[in-house]
């Protein structure tokens, strides 16, 4: 099953990148509707903020959630989050997904934003 493979290349990603405060994780996760994304600090395992198609702020542009433009605003929109917090670093966690798709558009979202990766 695909899910599973996923799931299993996720683990081996998870173990090579690591949060912390000053450049959290931001997993990505995808479903066929809508797309999500997170930042966590790894050193306390807490997650400090998260962002998605189903946000109120997203769902006030009335943009249809399943396409790429849709994660690319999701990115922009998470770049300022994350900016409001004083987080302008992270490392990217795909979660075994490949970096294609809305997966690279929420990334690039995410660099117009001002994130570094």
């Amino acid at each position: 099953m695909k899910h599973l493979g996923r799931e299993k290349r996720h683990k081996r990603i998870i173990g090579k990148v690591r949060g912390s405060v000053e450049k959290p994780r931001v997993v990505v996760f995808r479903s066929k509707k809508h797309i999500y994304a997170q930042l966590i600090d790894d050193e306390s395992e807490k997650v400090i903020a998260g962002f998605s198609t189903l946000s109120k702020e997203f769902k006030e542009k009335k943009v249809k959630s399943t396409n790429k433009d849709a994660a690319k605003i999701v990115g922009q929109m998470f770049a300022r989050r994350a900016k409001e917090l004083g987080i302008e670093k992270i490392s990217f966690d795909r979660a075994g997904y490949k970096y294609h798709g809305r997966v690279k558009s929420f990334a690039d979202g995410a660099k117009e934003g001002g994130l570094k990766f």
